[in-house]
């Protein structure tokens, strides 16, 4: 947990309050960005996943597929949640998260309750080294080939990228847009399933891998949360399979620190401009 029992920053950044009426309502903070203040994907959805989970008998989002129909920047929002089937061990619904502007994203949402039973099978995660042998992507900004302003959300989640997917940040961009690192929260606050969802967001596009440096904006993401995360840090690889015309996409795994899928994502999104 945060040191001195403390409330996170994450929570406090995703947290949502019931008020008059059907809307929640919540305080999107503007330092969860990912540049000119454009607040970033995961954190959306970890917000629209705490309404969902609210409004749900059961604890924990399973399936969140979320379209983004603008950027989004920091300030008041609201969310309505329209339930949907709803049984003993799933529910359904649908949230609309929402500014002074209209819509952002809206999300069908799926939620359960989760559990840390072992996989009856996976395929086995990447290896890769331990964090500390891994590159501090904010710690090492000032080697990159070209001049980087480095997004908020990195002052909020630790990243340490595997070096063998790390050479563009030197100026050494691969053939193949591939990326893995290991992330946690910065005040140390454990992994859980709404902090996923945040996860399978988190690497910049996977273009950067290449070379090709810009902001790619989420049309569509899709995450699956499997099991409930282990302490420490989580391992995440994000893959693009195909980029053409103008579009990418994106699919995420997402391991805990026992090595144990937690997490799954795919998304589409214009290409890095």
């Amino acid at each position: 947990m945060p040191q001195n029992d403390q409330q996170s920053a994450f929570d406090l950044a995703t947290a949502v309050r019931r008020a008059e009426g059907p809307a929640l309502l919540a305080d999107l903070d503007p330092t969860w960005d990912v540049g000119n203040g454009i607040l970033n994907g995961g954190y959306l959805l970890s917000v629209a996943g705490r309404a969902a989970v609210l409004e749900s008998p059961h604890e924990h989002p399973v399936a969140m597929s979320a379209s983004y129909l603008r950027a989004g920047a920091g300030g008041p929002a609201t969310l309505e949640v329209t339930p949907g089937p709803a049984g003993r061990t799933l529910a359904h619904s649908l949230v609309t998260l929402a500014d002074d502007g209209g819509p952002l994203i809206t999300v069908q949402a799926t939620t359960a309750t989760l559990t840390d039973a072992a996989s009856e099978y996976s395929v086995p995660m990447p290896e890769v080294p331990g964090p500390d042998e891994c590159l501090d992507m904010a710690a090492n900004a000032h080697l990159a080939a070209v001049p980087i302003t480095l997004p908020g959300i990195t002052q909020h989640v630790h990243s340490r990228l595997d070096p063998a997917t790390a050479m563009w940040a030197l100026g050494q961009p691969s053939e193949e847009p591939v990326l893995r690192a290991w992330v946690r929260l910065a005040d140390g606050r454990p992994a859980d399933p709404v902090s996923l969802l945040l996860f399978a967001d988190v690497l910049p596009p996977t273009s950067f891998a290449t070379g090709k440096m810009g902001w790619a904006p989420t049309v569509q993401l899709q995450v699956l949360v499997r099991g409930l995360p282990a302490p420490g840090w989580c391992l995440v690889e994000a893959r693009a399979s195909e980029i053409a015309g103008g579009w990418t996409d994106e699919d995420y795994r997402i391991w805990d620190s026992t090595g144990r899928l937690v997490a799954q994502s795919r998304q589409l999104a214009r290409t890095a401009r």
